[in-house]
């Protein structure tokens, strides 16, 4: 970053910046590169021409003469100039799209108090920038007890780096403001696997190509700058990368081997279904799942438009985690807890419409962090029939189990996986065990209208535990925080909607999960998932066995010794839809 001249450090304290040391220079400076300010002395501060023309912002339309879509166009393209970016003027796509959105696509009377009311609001947040970042910075060197050992100032998390940032709503949404006037330097951001944060892009997407649906993101966003703009919320959101280290002498669980999921002895967590309704709507404490992408937010700030997207758009906030979180690696996830919803939608993808308002009731936790948990994992995009082989179900389930899983219980796990060296690993020979022990047996499954028989003489892929088994529950005192969830990895990502719900289940209950919600969104393949699953717990199946006879289900599809679904494998008289 330039050093500032003797001329420039006597402005410093008129634009906005402090004049104290920061002393958590480490996690500054790794942000710096990704920030639009200077520093000098510890302070942080616009350069002279930006404070100016934020200033002239601030004061409204009467005085910045910014009053319309195109005007702020150009003032957007001034202030990249003052910034010295290499690239200083938008495209032409982006031009058009901030005229079409606020001089065509807004009424006219919602336009002129959008640039009356809110713009100078947020040209203020801008100038406070500077300032409400030292003031987290020196909060943070104040604190006495950090939340962990990985709690850390805003900061680039970079891969492999667990930790965990709080920000204050306030903070975000300066850095929203930020991103709005698409004031982010971009020339480092590829290189270290950051995804998009300017939202020009947005706007440009708008005008590009026209789509209602994105005329829509742009309307939830919008919507949140009035919101913020009128009423400043108070709270804090923490965004943390989780990580499960590689290395096996690392503290902590480290990234499972097959033996892990082969040898786990836990009970299947309570399952329920729910073919209608939405993940954000559900009102349990819980970890709700994003579908994410590997950079996270995927494609909300371009085209984007499925269930990442979405929930990015009706909680604006989320998007703060792309300024500092680069892709996620196969062992990492992103958990994401006080986000706060400002919109209400209908439709998904192409058929997604802002309608209105949304008045966020959620509790607040000892942080100031509404009581709302997301947790972005990405599943593989398009692996077709190599999903079926040890290797990907490994991945997908680690990667399931990294976003589940709770370091608080990591003394919990120490007493739990002290694994017997002698027992057998071989996943034939588990699954052989499992047979031999029931070959005998008969068990019925009852479905709501329908009871199916299962005999001696059906199939070896039926053979289920009827006996008990014992093995650790969690303890009541626990927190009751369950994991809501959907088809992750399915749709545009190409997975099997069975596997995947099988493997999150697995990977909720492995991780002292209470309970997964699962939303099927009415999906045909899995009109019987209620089924299957009530009939595994009715037989106490282990985490273990299930694992195993999805491998062992895996195998046999890779051979062509079957081509049915993982239902009608495990279950052929279950009508799966899936034949």
């Amino acid at each position: 970053m330039e050093n500032d001249t003797s001329t420039e450090k006597k402005k410093k304290k008129n634009s906005h910046g402090g004049d104290g040391e920061l002393e958590s220079e480490d996690d500054l400076k790794s942000i710096l590169p990704y920030l639009p300010l200077h520093l000098c002395s510890s302070s942080l501060f616009w350069p002279s021409p930006v404070v100016e023309a934020l200033r002239a912002l601030s004061l409204g339309p009467h005085h910045s003469n910014v009053r319309s879509g195109q005007l702020l166009s150009l003032a957007i393209s001034d202030l990249r100039s003052s910034l010295n970016y290499s690239s200083t003027s938008l495209s032409s796509s982006a031009l058009h799209g901030y005229s079409l959105f606020f001089d065509d696509l807004m009424p006219r009377a919602d336009s002129v108090k959008w640039f009356e009311e809110v713009l100078p609001k947020m040209a203020l947040l801008l100038l406070n920038l500077p300032s409400l970042l030292e003031t987290h910075y020196r909060r943070h060197q104040q604190q006495q007890q950090p939340l962990d050992s990985n709690t850390t100032c805003l900061r680039l998390l970079d891969s492999q780096q667990p930790g965990l940032v709080l920000l204050s709503q306030e903070l975000i949404a300066a850095l929203l403001s930020c991103a709005f006037f698409s004031l982010f330097p971009a020339a480092n951001r590829g290189a270290t696997y950051l995804p998009t944060i300017n939202f020009h892009h947005l706007f440009a997407s708008l005008y590009g190509c026209y789509e209602e649906y994105q005329e829509s993101k742009i309307k939830c966003i919008v919507h949140y700058f009035e919101r913020v703009c009128l009423c400043m919320p108070t709270g804090n959101v923490s965004f943390e990368r989780k990580v499960l280290p590689l290395d096996r002498r690392a503290v902590g669980i480290s990234y499972p081997k097959p033996d892990f999921w082969i040898k786990s002895d836990l009970p299947l967590c309570p399952f329920e279904v729910q073919r209608s309704g939405l993940i954000e709507d559900q009102v349990h404490e819980a970890l709700e799942v994003d579908f994410a992408n590997q950079y996270l937010g995927g494609g909300a700030l371009h085209r984007g438009c499925v269930q990442e997207e979405i929930r990015f758009m009706i909680n604006p906030e989320l998007v703060a985690g792309m300024l500092f979180l680069p892709s996620m690696a196969d062992n990492e996830a992103i958990e994401v807890v006080g986000t706060e919803r400002f919109s209400n939608y209908t439709g998904y993808a192409s058929s997604f419409r802002f309608s209105g308002d949304y008045v966020d009731h959620k509790d607040t936790d000892s942080l100031g962090r509404r009581k709302t948990r997301i947790i972005a994992i990405d599943a593989l995009c398009s692996p077709g029939m190599r999903q079926h082989g040890s290797e990907c179900l490994l991945r997908e389930i680690n990667k399931a189990f990294c976003g589940f899983f709770d370091m608080s219980k990591y003394q919990q796990y120490q007493d739990l996986f002290q694994y017997d060296e002698h027992r057998e690993s071989d996943v034939d020979f588990a699954v052989k065990k499992l047979r031999e022990q029931l070959r005998n047996d008969a068990m019925t499954l009852e479905g709501p209208s329908t009871s199916y028989q299962i005999t001696e003489g059906a199939p070896e892929n039926q053979l289920n535990q009827c006996h008990h088994k014992k093995a650790f529950r969690p303890s009541q005192h626990q927190e009751e925080i369950g994991i809501v969830t959907g088809n992750w990895g399915c749709g545009a990502f190409g997975g099997d909607p069975q596997l995947k719900a099988i493997i999150q289940w697995l990977a909720a209950s492995q991780a002292l999960r209470p309970f997964i919600l699962y939303h099927t969104f009415r999906l045909e393949t899995l009109e019987v998932l209620d089924q299957v699953t009530r009939w595994i717990i009715s037989h106490e199946w282990t985490v273990g066995e299930l694992w195993n006879m999805m491998v062992e289900y895996g195998s046999k599809r890779l051979k062509g010794e079957t081509r049915v679904g993982f239902f009608s494998w495990l279950l052929p008289l279950v009508d799966s839809n899936d034949a």
